[in-house]
Formats: C-alpha cells, sequence, structure tokens
C-alpha cells in the first residue's frame, strides 16, 4: 500500500506542478490566428520544405539499414525459445536494458516533435519532457521490480497469477493490442510523412518499407533483436542531438546566460509572439514580448486539460505494455531497477538536448521560418542541422541533415519494433498458447504462432497506416496513453498490491477504463471536425477580403493563403467528425482526468462485489515473490 500510496501522490504532484507553472490565461494558438500575421518578409524568406541531399541521404539510410539487419541476423542464430523470442532469455544486462529503454521511449515524436514545441511556444513545450521524464520515476517506484518478479512475459502473466487466466489473458491481450495498435498506427503515419517531406519517398512506400523491415526485425530477431536495435538507436539518437547542441552552444559562447537572453532579445521571436501567439497588433508599452516566450502559457491554456495531461503523461508511461516487457529481459529485479535508474539519466539528458535546440532553433532559424515548413514545428531540428552546417561547409550541412534524417528512421524502426513484438505477445502468448491452447503448446508451436501474429500486426499497421494518411492522427497517440492509463495501469497496481483484488476487477478494469477512455478520445477535439475547420477558415477568408476590401494590397502569400481558405472552407462546411458531431462533446484533448479514476473505481468496485476467497489469499504469495524474488531468481539484498 506504500508504493500505491506513492503512485497517486506523484500523479496528483504532476498534476499540482503543470497548473502551477501554466498562469490563468487564454491564447488562441497559431491554427486559430490568420497566417498572414507573420510578416511579408519572413514569409519569402521562408523555405517551403527542407531540402535533402538524397545521394548522401539515402547513402546514410542504406547504412542504417545494413547495421540493423546485421544484428537481426546475429540475433536470428540465437533466438531459439519463447524465452529467446519474448524476453531475449532474460539475459540483457541492466545497463544495455536502460540503453533500450531508452531507445523505445525516445521516439522521433520527442526528438522532432518537443524541439518543434519549444521552438514555437518556448517553455510551455518543455512540459511534456517534465512529464515523461517523471513518468519513468513512476516507474521506478512502483512497476519496475514487481514486474520482473512476475518471471514472464506479458503484462497476461502478471495479472493472471492470481487470478481465473483464461477470462483475464483474454481481456488484456485486447488492452494490448488496442494500445500497441494506436501508438504504432500514429508511428507509422509519422514515419510515411517524414520520409515524404524529407526525401520524397511517395507516403505509401515509405510505410510499406518501415512495415517490412520492423516485420523482419521482429520475425526473425524477436527480442534480442528488438533490444540491440533499440540500443543502437538510443546511441545514434544522443550523438546527434549532443553535436547539434555543441554548434548551438557554440553560437553563444557556450555561455546558459547568453543563449537565454539572446532568445529574450531576438527580434523575430519578440514579433512571433506579439503577432502571432499573443494578437496585440500594436505592440504593448512596456510589456517584454521576448522575455514571455521564456514564461509558461502560451500554448497550455485550459487548467483542467493540464491536469488531465499530466496525469496520462506519468501515469501511462507504467502501462505500456511494449515497456513493461522490458522488464523481463533482465536477470534479476535489481537489474530491473538499474536499468530505469540508467533510462532516466539518458532520457533526463536527451530532452534537456531537445529543450536547448528548441530555443535554439527559435533562435537561429525564427519561428516563423519553423511554421511555414511544417506548422507543427516538426521539422525545427532538421533547418537547424542544415543552417549551422551550411554556415561551416556546405556539405556539413548536408551531412547533418543526412545524419539526422537517418536517426529519425532508425527511431521509427525501434520503437515500431518494441510495438509489434508487443501485441503479437499479447495475441501469441496469452490468447492462442494460454487461452486457445490451454497452455499446452511446445516451443516450436509457440514460436511459430509468435512469428505468425507479428507478420498479421505489422500489416495490420501497415494498413491502417496508409489509411489514415489524410487523417489527423494526434487523437491515436491520445488513445494509446489513455487506454494504457486508465485500463492497463489500474489493474496491474491493485493486482500487486490489493489483496481483495480478483478476476473480476481486473475484467472489468480492463474493459471499462479502456472503453471509456477510447469513448472520451473519439468526441474530444483530437478529432477532426469539418465545420469547426471550415469556421477558422471563414474567419480568414473575412479578415483577408475586409482588409483588401480597406485598400491594402495583398501580398502573394496572402492571395494564396486567402485561396487555400476559401477551398477549405468549401470543402468542410457540410462536414462531421468520424463519430458524426459538429464540435467536440468531450472538452479536454487528453480524457485521462475522468478515465484513469473511472478505470480504478471499476475494478475496485467489482472486486468488492464479486470477492474471491481462493484469490485474496493467493496475494501472499504474490507479494513475498514481487518483493524479494523468490521463486523467480536469487532474492535481492535490501
Amino acid at each position: 500500500m506504500k508504493r500505491l500510496t506513492l503512485f497517486v501522490a506523484l500523479a496528483l504532484c504532476m498534476g499540482v506542478l503543470m497548473v502551477s507553472l501554466t498562469p490563468d490565461v487564454s491564447i488562441a494558438g497559431p491554427e486559430s490566428a490568420i497566417a498572414s500575421a507573420i510578416t511579408a518578409q519572413a514569409k519569402a524568406a521562408a523555405p517551403t520544405k527542407v531540402e535533402a541531399n538524397r545521394t548522401i541521404t539515402i547513402a546514410m539510410f542504406l547504412f542504417i539499414i545494413a547495421i540493423t539487419l546485421g544484428v537481426v541476423v546475429w540475433a536470428a542464430s540465437r533466438t531459439k525459445t519463447t524465452a529467446d523470442f519474448y524476453a531475449a532469455r532474460g539475459a540483457i544486462t541492466g545497463t544495455q536494458n536502460g540503453w533500450a529503454i531508452a531507445g523505445d521511449y525516445m521516439s522521433a515524436a520527442s526528438f522532432l516533435g518537443i524541439a518543434g514545441l519549444i521552438s514555437l511556444y518556448g517553455y510551455d513545450g518543455f512540459m511534456y519532457s517534465v512529464g515523461w521524464l517523471v513518468a519513468y520515476v513512476t516507474v521506478l517506484l512502483i512497476v519496475a521490480e514487481p514486474c520482473r518478479n512476475a518471471d514472464k512475459f506479458t503484462m497476461g502473466d502478471i495479472l493472471s497469477f492470481r487470478s481465473n487466466p483464461k477470462p483475464v489473458r483474454a481481456a488484456a491481450a485486447i488492452s494490448t493490442v488496442a494500445v500497441s495498435t494506436f501508438y504504432l498506427s500514429a508511428q507509422m503515419v509519422g514515419a510515411g510523412k517524414l520520409m515524404e517531406l524529407l526525401i520524397g519517398i511517395p507516403f505509401k512506400m515509405a510505410i510499406s518499407g518501415v512495415g517490412a523491415l520492423m516485420i523482419i526485425y521482429v520475425v526473425f530477431g524477436g527480442m534480442i533483436a528488438t533490444t540491440w536495435v533499440q540500443i543502437i538507436k538510443a546511441g545514434l539518437l544522443m550523438t546527434g542531438a549532443t553535436v547539434l547542441c555543441v554548434m548551438v552552444a557554440a553560437k553563444a559562447g557556450f555561455n546558459p546566460v547568453q543563449f537565454f537572453s539572446d532568445v529574450a532579445t531576438n527580434a523575430q521571436i519578440k514579433e512571433w509572439v506579439q503577432i502571432q501567439l499573443l494578437k496585440d497588433a500594436i505592440p504593448k508599452e512596456g510589456f517584454d514580448y521576448g522575455q514571455r516566450f521564456l514564461e509558461p502559457g502560451l500554448l497550455l491554456k485550459d487548467v483542467w486539460d493540464q491536469i488531465s495531461l499530466g496525469m496520462a503523461l506519468v501515469l501511462g508511461t507504467a502501462g505500456m505494455p511494449h515497456i513493461l516487457m522490458r522488464f523481463f529481459t533482465v536477470p534479476t529485479a535489481q537489474a530491473a531497477r538499474k536499468s530505469v535508474i540508467i533510462a532516466m539519466f539518458i532520457i533526463g539528458t536527451f530532452y534537456i538536448l531537445t529543450t536547448l535546440l528548441g530555443f535554439g532553433s527559435a533562435i537561429n532559424v525564427s519561428p516563423q521560418i519553423i511554421y511555414a515548413v511544417d506548422k507543427g514545428g516538426n521539422m525545427a531540428n532538421m533547418l537547424l542541422a542544415q543552417m549551422l552546417g551550411n554556415q561551416i561547409a556546405p556539405f556539413l550541412g548536408d551531412f547533418l541533415l543526412a545524419f539526422l534524417c537517418a536517426v529519425a528512421f532508425a527511431t521509427i524502426l525501434a520503437v515500431v519494433s518494441g510495438l509489434v513484438l508487443a501485441a503479437s505477445a499479447a495475441i501469441s502468448h496469452d490468447i492462442y498458447v494460454n487461452v486457445i491452447k490451454g497452455g499446452h503448446a511446445d516451443q516450436s508451436e509457440q514460436i511459430r504462432a509468435a512469428r505468425i501474429t507479428s507478420v498479421i500486426v505489422g500489416a495490420v499497421a501497415v494498413i491502417i497506416g496508409i489509411a489514415a494518411e489524410r487523417q489527423n492522427v494526434a487523437h491515436l497517440v491520445a488513445l494509446a496513453f489513455a487506454v494504457a492509463s486508465s485500463g492497463n495501469l489500474p489493474v496491474v497496481v491493485l493486482s500487486l498490491f490489493w489483496r481483495r483484488f480478483n478476476t473480476a476487477g481486473i475484467v472489468a478494469g480492463l474493459i471499462i477504463g479502456t472503453v471509456v477512455s477510447i469513448s472520451l478520445v473519439l468526441v474530444s477535439p483530437n478529432m477532426i471536425y469539418p465545420k469547426v475547420v471550415a469556421a477558422g477558415a471563414q474567419k480568414i477568408v473575412t479578415a483577408l477580403e475586409a482588409k483588401e476590401k480597406g485598400g491594402t494590397t495583398l501580398t502573394d502569400v496572402e492571395k494564396a493563403e486567402l485561396a487555400k481558405a476559401k477551398a477549405q472552407y468549401l470543402d468542410n462546411k457540410d462536414g462531421t467528425s468520424i463519430m458524426g458531431l459538429d464540435k467536440p462533446w468531450f472538452p479536454l484533448k487528453n480524457p485521462g482526468i475522468v478515465s484513469i479514476p473511472v478505470g480504478f473505481l471499476a475494478a475496485m468496485i467489482f472486486a468488492l462485489i464479486f470477492r474471491s476467497k481462493k484469490e485474496e489469499d493467493a496475494f501472499d504469495e504474490l507479494y513475498v515473490r514481487q518483493n524479494t524474488g523468490v521463486g523467480v531468481a536469487k532474492a535481492i539484498q535490501h
């Protein structure tokens, strides 16, 4: 119960922290702004895309692919049993697993997305880094050691230790597949868009290529290959981020005071904050717009959304199936703790680097240009690398950009491989082997089932990714974290630390938490609402037409924007969301503040209603096991 209390306290503290750091302001974001507010000069100077040297970039891609395929060949020769396939035979050291966890967690979204958010919104982008870092404190203190001492492969193994295994494994598998699929689909779509934008590979071809490689990695190399691909990727990502940070720091004379002074005094940042973020057509006398960029409140506005987001970030990670699986790859609980500590150090360092890169991009590239290339800011690091490299030598700019493209590609491969492995393990190990076959399947049959399901999951991910090309995929990520924190985590925590928990509570918590979180996301602002889009486009049309009628000649960029807004209005004015709604029913982007308590309450209520003395008595064995390792490995010295 001490761990459970600490768990709840961490979640609340994170929510309070995010609220306390965010002033009570209501500021519209750039999506609702008239893009013509960006100065004509900045627009004229801004590139429309990142121009990568294809020869160097493709060569870098092939080099990365060759290295990782070599790892797969090596791993395939060592993958003989289900323990090899799912958990690398438990032979991964704590240090290696720490790097693998970091590689699994530091996605392309972290490297490109967080830096981009900081480059456009300043301090608020950093809050995402804080949330994910604190999440690993939760993982370390709550689930790392107990999960390792379950001595199995999947979340279903943990939950079924003292419950009726068939319904529990089936429910756990469904939840795992839901989380993995949504998260995987988002990564696939991101991969397709990234490759399409950077080197001109068609979207469908890019997704198919990534899908084929991840299937090869998982099918032939299993957890061994996935682990080492993640380690390699983490090393490459840290190298790229460090080199770029050194170049940024050198511009400020390696003086942090000077660096942030440059942020606060940068003319383009001031203009961006004034016009694009705060909508002040006339500068307020005595107001420091540059300093405002270093303060919270430019992106994160709603207090309840802050709390909800904080809860999802802190608690969702500890419920991610592909993260939980990593604790089964180490030989002892002590190694599990060590791996989390190492991962926290690497991830923490990485997020500090991305913070510097975000502000560095704002200084050296400008928010205006970053926004013109990609409204989400995802190309900030790419633009920064090319610009700083070109200032030294044109070849260096091309090389740095190609290297970062290859790193982003490797990052996507590492993350999706871990997700495919988690989903396939849930289907093959939990449903096929333990539910359908009743646990009676030999090693060869289990391996064959694991590989077949890996191919199926990978193929489905490719199909979903292609189908979602023109959709806003933000809700996919939201779904993954919402389901993980609302369905998975409550039942894992209660199963490990509450004596009265049982089968009824597990099944109810998984199903109700998952359904509620998915339902709320489907009616939240994460979805596309055509009529809302049309209303925004109409505002742009009205403003620009009024400007033109007032006698001001529109720039070429503004004329193009006007035409685009008119077309956008016509395309969306009669549409509805996927749920048939004109506007969101649920006001928050993340449902965590509602769905997480519902998941916990549902699990606890059903456990109390349908009590099982047999399962309650089995808690003693689980409690001893999770704290000592008895029955799994040598007892840990505390």
